[in-house]
């Protein structure tokens, strides 16, 4: 991520939020404009690939409590867009802060090095330095995946916005059939010192390169010289088994592309669950309701039970067998990391008949007879 964007992007406003927002009220909004604009939600909608990749980048800074920080106070710094200096009465422009900080290497401490190193005179020399490798910006995503899957694991195409080198011109910024010429002025460098008023020297990227070190006469007509070019691809992801909803997972190295052979960012990508009609999920245990009848949880009864992806198992239900009791089945739960199994939990629901006919009706009632009149809630009165 460039400078440029720390300095001319607002991501507080970007994701909604105040410059004062906790992390939570961030995440918050992050992943409700992230929800409504992905690309998988607006296939062919290049506005809303452009905003999610914006949401993106923003929260990206804020949500890095170490970027958050360096954003605020570069914003603090630089946010006006220029230097003023005691006594000069106008405003430094021409290149961009992304390119003062891209060109000087060694940090603040290059930028304002020379700054006390005044003359009589006003003099521009060449200022040499190296432009070292950049690490490509981490990129969050989101995937639905069923229940099934995130128990198993599964490989899914993620529809990622991508910032590649532009093809037609191959990051030169130079129309097909032309190459950029080095900068007469910098020589190369794309720094050069500046003095002015016997007072103060700053170093500054080179006005008539703007920083690349290369002059391009004839722009590619595709990015427009920046070298830069967008474009949507399908990324294969895998899911681990087990995953949980919600939970953000770290693709290492497939984030957004390095300058000048830096290493790649990351990718980080949050996994949405959908439920199942029947099994639900207790850390590495999966659950299930089994409904019984009141003559099998009275009397006693062998039940069969299915499992997630594998064949039914019996269960033994003692007689006497409380509404809400629950059973276990060993090994038929959720794969966990060392290869083992969570278990499977049955909760026995009793059900009560809706209706009677003549014959069960007379039944109960010799039933009723036959244990005589207990009162159940006896002991509450009791009790007060």
């Amino acid at each position: 991520m460039s400078t440029k964007d720390w300095i001319e992007k607002d991501y507080y406003k970007v994701l909604g939020v105040s410059k004062d927002a906790t992390p939570e009220e961030i995440k918050k909004a992050y992943r409700k404009l992230a929800r409504a604009n992905h690309p998988d939600q607006n296939p062919g909608n290049t506005a809303a690939e452009q905003r999610f990749k914006e949401i993106s980048e923003a929260n990206d800074v804020l949500s890095n409590q170490a970027k958050r920080k360096e954003y605020d106070e570069a914003r603090r710094l630089f946010g006006a867009g220029g230097f003023r200096f005691p006594g000069s009465g106008t405003r430094t422009s021409g290149p961009s802060v992304d390119d003062l900080f891209r060109n000087a290497g060694g940090g603040l401490g290059d930028i304002f090095g020379g700054l006390f190193n005044g003359g009589p005179t006003t003099q521009t020399t060449r200022f040499s330095t190296s432009r070292g490798p950049r690490r490509g910006s981490d990129v969050e995503g989101e995937v639905t995946v069923d229940f099934v899957q995130a128990i198993e694991g599964v490989t899914v195409g993620m529809q990622m916005v991508s910032d590649a080198a532009c093809d037609a011109c191959r990051g030169t910024g130079a129309r097909a059939g032309t190459i950029p010429r080095v900068c007469p002025t910098c020589e190369g460098s794309g720094m050069q010192t500046s003095t002015s008023g016997g007072v103060f020297a700053v170093t500054e990227p080179c006005r008539d390169c703007r920083g690349r070190g290369m002059v391009v006469d004839d722009p590619c007509p595709v990015c427009h010289g920046s070298g830069r070019g967008k474009s949507t691809k399908t990324m294969q992801v895998r899911i681990p088994a087990g995953v949980t909803d919600g939970q953000r997972i770290r693709l290492k190295g497939r984030g957004g592309a390095g300058e000048n052979g830096g290493a790649p960012g990351d990718l980080y990508v949050t996994v949405h669950v959908r439920s199942h009609p029947i099994f639900g999920r207790k850390g590495d245990n999966l659950t299930l309701t089994a409904p019984v009848t009141f003559q099998e949880a009275a009397l006693g009864a062998e039940i069969e039970v299915p499992t997630l992806g594998g064949q039914p198992v019996k269960l033994r239900l003692s007689p006497g067998t409380p509404n809400g009791r629950t059973l276990r089945v060993r090994g038929k739960g959720v794969s966990k990391r060392d290869g083992a199994k969570g278990d499977l939990l049955v909760t026995v629901e009793v059900l009560v008949p809706e209706a009677l006919n003549e014959q069960a009706r007379e039944a109960l009632n010799s039933y009723a007879q036959a244990v005589g009149s207990v009162n159940p809630r006896a002991k509450l009165f009791a009790a007060g």
